[in-house]
C-alpha cells in the first residue's frame, strides 16, 4: 500500500486500465454482437417502446450488476418485475470495487452474462476504458442535468451522492453552524470536525476551486486542527448523530437526511461549493439481454424509477423528481479526472490527514456485515421477488443455483 493509502481502488483500477482484454475468445462474433447491441441501444424510432418491451419479453431476464445495497436496489427490482410482467431481474450486489473486477475478469475469460453496470462513477469510467460499455439512448435523458452526462455518454448518473457538512443539534448552535469551509477553521471546532477517510476525489476537487495554492493552504490548517478521520460515510453520520462527533465537514446528505426523518438530532448543510460524486448506469457493450437492458435502464432513468430512490432517501439526478436534498447549486466530481489524478491528489491527502497509517475502510468491513444480514454471500445472486417468495427457506450454499457460469468462485 503506496504511501500508507488505502488505494486498493485506485490499484484495481490501475490493473483494469493496464491490459488489454484477452485476444483469444471470438473475437470477431463479440464484434458482431457489440454491433447489434448498439443499434439496439441508439434506436430512436416512434415504435422505440413496443419494439424494446418485446424483445425484453423474449429475452425474459436482466442481469444486474450493482453497488447499491439491497434495501433499496430489492425494491426497484420488485417494482420493475410487477410492471414488466415476463421479464426477470437477476441482481448481483457488491461493493463498486467488486463490481469492476467481475466485469473486467469475465471480459477477459470470454463471458458476458451482464447487461446493466450500476456503480460509483470512478469504477464505470474504467469499464468505459476497457470497452465493457456502450452508449445508450433513452428519452428520459431529458430530465437529467449535463453533470449526469460524460463526454463520451458512455454511462449516465441516475443518482448523486452530495457532500454536506452535518453536525448534532444538540451540541453545535444554530449560530455556531458553519456557513463557509473557513468557518471550519474556527477555535471551537479544534478536534470536534470529523472527515471521512478515502475523500480524496473531493479534497482534489475543492483544491482546485479555492485555488491551488489557498487551498492546499486551506487543508493545511484543517489539518493541523485535529480533526476526527473515520471510514464510511455511513458511520460518520451515525456518530454524529450520536454526539461522538458533534460536527462533520463530508457527510453524505442523504445519509443525514435518514437519520433525521427518524428523529436523530442531525441535521445538513451545503456549503459553497458543494460537490457531488456521480453513482451511473450502462448497458454493457456485448450484454446477452440488450433489450431488456434498455428496458432496465429506461426505468431507472424514468419518473417512477428515481421516484423510489427519492422514496428511499437516495438522491435522484433526474430533475423531474422533486427532493429538497438536491435544492442548491453543485457541480459533480469528473470521474476521469478522479482516475487521470488519483496518485497526486491521494498521496497529498495522506500525507496531510492520514499520516502515512493504513486505514482499513470500514464501508467493507460494514458491506460484509450486511451481506450476512441479507443471509446471501458476498457476492451473492438475489433472484427474482417471485421466486424469492415462491421458493422455501434454503441454506447459503444453494445462492448461485439458477445464474450463469459467471456466478462461480
Amino acid at each position: 500500500m503506496r504511501g500508507g493509502v488505502d488505494s486498493r481502488r485506485r490499484r484495481i483500477l490501475a490493473g483494469a486500465l493496464g491490459t488489454a482484454l484477452l485476444p483469444g475468445f471470438a473475437f470477431a462474433q463479440g464484434q458482431r454482437d457489440a454491433v447489434k447491441n448498439r443499434e439496439i441501444y441508439l434506436y430512436r424510432g416512434a415504435d422505440r417502446e413496443k419494439k424494446i418491451l418485446e424483445g425484453a419479453r423474449k429475452e425474459r431476464e436482466v442481469v444486474v450488476y450493482t453497488s447499491l445495497n439491497l434495501k433499496d436496489s430489492v425494491p426497484i427490482v420488485e417494482v420493475f418485475e410487477r410492471k414488466y410482467g415476463g421479464v426477470k431481474v437477476q441482481l448481483w450486489r457488491s461493493s463498486s470495487e467488486k463490481v469492476l473486477q467481475r466485469a473486467i475478469a469475465e471480459a477477459r475469460a470470454g463471458r458476458f452474462s451482464c447487461d446493466i453496470l450500476e456503480t460509483n462513477g470512478p469504477e464505470m469510467e474504467a469499464m468505459h476504458r476497457e470497452q465493457l460499455l456502450e452508449e445508450f439512448f433513452s428519452p428520459h435523458f431529458k430530465d437529467l442535468p449535463p453533470a449526469a452526462f460524460p463526454k463520451h455518454r458512455h454511462y449516465v448518473a441516475d443518482r448523486f451522492n452530495f457532500f454536506t457538512v452535518a453536525y448534532n443539534t444538540n451540541l453545535v448552535n444554530a449560530g455556531d453552524v458553519p456557513n463557509t469551509y473557513e468557518d471550519l477553521l474556527h477555535p471551537r471546532f479544534a478536534g470536534r470536525v470529523g472527515i471521512e477517510a478515502g475523500d480524496a476525489d473531493w479534497f482534489g476537487a475543492m483544491v482546485k476551486a479555492m485555488g491551488e495554492e489557498k487551498g492546499l493552504a486551506f487543508f493545511r490548517k484543517l489539518a493541523a486542527a485535529k480533526p476526527e478521520i473515520r471510514s464510511g460515510h455511513t458511520l460518520m453520520a451515525e456518530l454524529v448523530a450520536s454526539g461522538e462527533i458533534p460536527l462533520a465537514a463530508t457527510i453524505y446528505n442523504h445519509n443525514a437526511e435518514r437519520l433525521v426523518v427518524k428523529g436523530a438530532p442531525i441535521r445538513w448543510k451545503a456549503l459553497k461549493p458543494t460537490f457531488g460524486r456521480p453513482n451511473a448506469i450502462g448497458v454493457a457493450r456485448r450484454a446477452p439481454h440488450p433489450y431488456a437492458a434498455l428496458l432496465f435502464s429506461d426505468f431507472m432513468l424514468s419518473l417512477e424509477g428515481q421516484t423510489i430512490l427519492k422514496e428511499r432517501n437516495r438522491v435522484p439526478s433526474s430533475r423531474a423528481v422533486e427532493t429538497h436534498l438536491n435544492k442548491f447549486p453543485f457541480e459533480m466530481i469528473d470521474p476521469v479526472i478522479t482516475l487521470d489524478e488519483a496518485d497526486r491528489w491521494e498521496k497529498l491527502w495522506s500525507d496531510l490527514f492520514l499520516k502515512g497509517q493504513r486505514i482499513q475502510k470500514e464501508a467493507d468491513r460494514l458491506f460484509r456485515h450486511r451481506a450476512k444480514q441479507d443471509t446471501t454471500h458476498e457476492a451473492a445472486w438475489i433472484q427474482s421477488s417471485r421466486e424469492r417468495a415462491r421458493r422455501t427457506p434454503r441454506p447459503r450454499t444453494s445462492a448461485c443455483t439458477r445464474v450463469p457460469t459467471a456466478c462461480r468462485s
